[in-house]
């Protein structure tokens, strides 16, 4: 035994032998090696289980009233195979005679609309998403005004915008294009304000230092740090209203989906075939092109 307690040849900071009093013969207690009780090991507390046990209750509430709310009819899941072989018969053969003389027209048108509305919604977005930087507009009021604003241009449809738009302006492709201008604003907003938010100080800390203006700090520190994150933004917000603009016209908002209502209307299946294969082809196409473009650019 040294002179601090420890026993001889013990390694300073090393973990003691734990020891347990153990009852012994006639009732006396010695203390011998450590008989630790056994503990049982769980992975939640009791406070933990019953929240995951109302949070599974809660879904499966959830699930439940959804069902009843949309009232399934038994009877129509069970034709529903028939229904759909039946519609597919009717939509063969495809009328590609049909391409030339109607759809190929309301697809071009749809396309510029996609086009249009995302130039027009990235202009607007800009200055949004700089005013809801918060690195770069330090001001907290007008922070706010303009998540707002990208909030409520976020969390309308676009088919309620073109329904909107139609309102106003009637229907037709300025409608459908409005609308997703409108739509495109808070989606390249939002975005395009995080990526500014998340550019690294240093460099923007070096521009000031200098004395560099405010429009030199966008364009030289700004600027190269989100240039790939907006490219990216604008390139998936194109291929996502390429999508979008292919419904609108179910509203009169122009577009295919005029030509796709058309022929619905008049249950001329074999045409609806190939508007939707047209569709089909161009959202196939939009999306390798994109693909295309962002591995040049970034």
């Amino acid at each position: 035994m040294s002179a601090t307690g420890r026993p001889a040849g013990a390694v300073p900071g090393a973990p003691r032998e734990q020891t347990a009093t153990t009852p012994a013969a006639g009732g006396a207690a010695t203390r011998g090696p450590a008989a630790v009780a056994t503990r049982e090991w769980r992975r939640f507390g009791p406070a933990e289980r019953l929240a995951r046990f109302a949070v599974y209750l809660g879904v499966v509430a959830a699930v439940v009233l959804s069902l009843r709310t949309v009232q399934i009819i038994p009877e129509f899941l069970y034709d529903a195979p028939q229904q759909m072989r039946d519609l597919f018969e009717r939509m063969w053969p495809v009328d590609f005679a049909h391409y030339p003389s109607s759809v190929h027209a309301a697809l071009l048108e749809t396309l510029h609309i996609a086009t249009l509305g995302t130039v027009g919604g990235v202009l607007l977005a800009l200055p949004l998403g700089l005013l809801a930087a918060r690195n770069v507009t330090p001001f907290a009021p007008v922070n706010y005004l303009a998540k707002l604003l990208l909030v409520a241009s976020r969390s309308v449809n676009s088919l309620v915008w073109a329904l909107l738009f139609i309102a106003v302006f009637g229907p037709g492709a300025l409608a459908g294009t409005l609308a997703i201008t409108f739509r495109s604003i808070g989606f390249v907003g939002k975005l395009f304000g995080e990526a500014c938010e998340e550019a690294h100080a240093g460099t923007l800390e070096a521009l000031r230092a200098t004395g560099s203006p405010w429009a030199s700090l966008l364009t030289k520190g700004y600027w190269p740090q989100v240039k790939p994150a907006f490219w990216a933004i604008v390139l998936l917000r194109w291929d996502i209203n390429v999508r979008e603009s292919a419904v609108l016209g179910l509203v009169g908002a122009g577009g295919i989906g005029v030509a796709l209502n058309t022929a619905m209307n008049l249950f001329q299946w074999q045409r609806v075939a190939v508007v939707l294969l047209a569709i089909f082809a161009v959202v196939i196409v939009a999306e390798v092109l994109v693909t295309q473009i962002r591995k040049r650019l970034i």
